[in-house]
């Protein structure tokens, strides 16, 4: 279905600034899982209690991201739909991988596929046509959710059980392709995104400017999560590491 006066995202339609805190998505598709979720987090004694806090907190960005205002306000703006997608990718995938078990015998080859899965899941899911296919149907919108966080917990899953110079390369290079995805959103010429070229008026930009922001979201503090974390593990790499208790090579 083509985006149009009767295509409705899934988070529903661009709200103005003055209705913009009335807009919870209240779908029971999305609060049941949640929920079931957060009551298992505080019932079960697989997890230790660290695991049960850190997953419960994911469950709480997660609530952020699809059942707060946020996301009704990714419908009017792409700098919020990128912000949504960020805390999907940056947030609450490393706080899902961390809640689960360490993997053991993590390879570099294992590593680097979840790399580039990861990447090529984010730069599909941002190609204008896929953009669009996704705020015209539920079920596509659905796919890019699921994809996007899928392919992120696997990748941060990887980064925390791999030896720590492998894990700093798959951290560097994730940093550098979404810096270049924010970069070509920066300097594009024109807006590419048909979904927001009549939405964000009401919110003081221009499409362009909009989707400007987005980028600039995506170049600078998202890329540095991932340039921070890849810190992280050279000064694992360099002394021990707390969670094996081993001692660096």
């Amino acid at each position: 279905m083509m985006f149009g006066a009767t295509a409705i995202p899934y988070c529903g339609p661009a709200p103005l600034p003055a209705d913009l805190w009335d807009q919870w998505n209240l779908d029971p598709l999305i609060l049941a899982p949640l929920t079931v979720a957060a009551v298992w987090l505080c019932v079960t004694r697989l997890l230790t209690v660290r695991a049960r806090l850190t997953g419960a907190l994911a469950v709480t960005i997660l609530a952020i991201a699809f059942v707060s205002p946020l996301c009704a306000l990714s419908s009017a703006l792409f700098a919020a739909r990128t912000v949504h997608h960020l805390l999907l990718v940056c947030v609450a995938a490393p706080l899902i991988a961390f809640a689960l078990p360490r993997a053991s015998h993590v390879r570099f080859g294992a590593v680097m596929i979840a790399t580039v899965l990861q990447a090529v899941v984010l730069w599909f899911w941002h190609a204008p046509a896929l953009y669009e296919a996704a705020l015209s149907n539920d079920l596509v919108y659905a796919l890019m959710e699921v994809t996007l966080l899928g392919a992120s917990v696997l990748f941060w899953v990887m980064i925390r059980s791999a030896p720590a110079p492998t894990a700093a390369l798959g951290l560097v290079l994730t940093m550098v392709q979404m810096g270049m995805l924010g970069a070509l959103l920066v300097f594009a010429g024109s807006a590419v995104y048909g979904p927001h070229l009549m939405t964000t008026a009401a919110w003081g930009l221009t499409p362009l400017e909009d989707q400007q922001l987005a980028g600039l979201i995506m170049w600078a503090p998202a890329a540095g999560i991932y340039l921070l974390t890849a810190l992280i593990q050279v000064a694992r790499w360099i002394g021990p590491d707390p969670e094996s208790g081993r001692q660096p090579a």
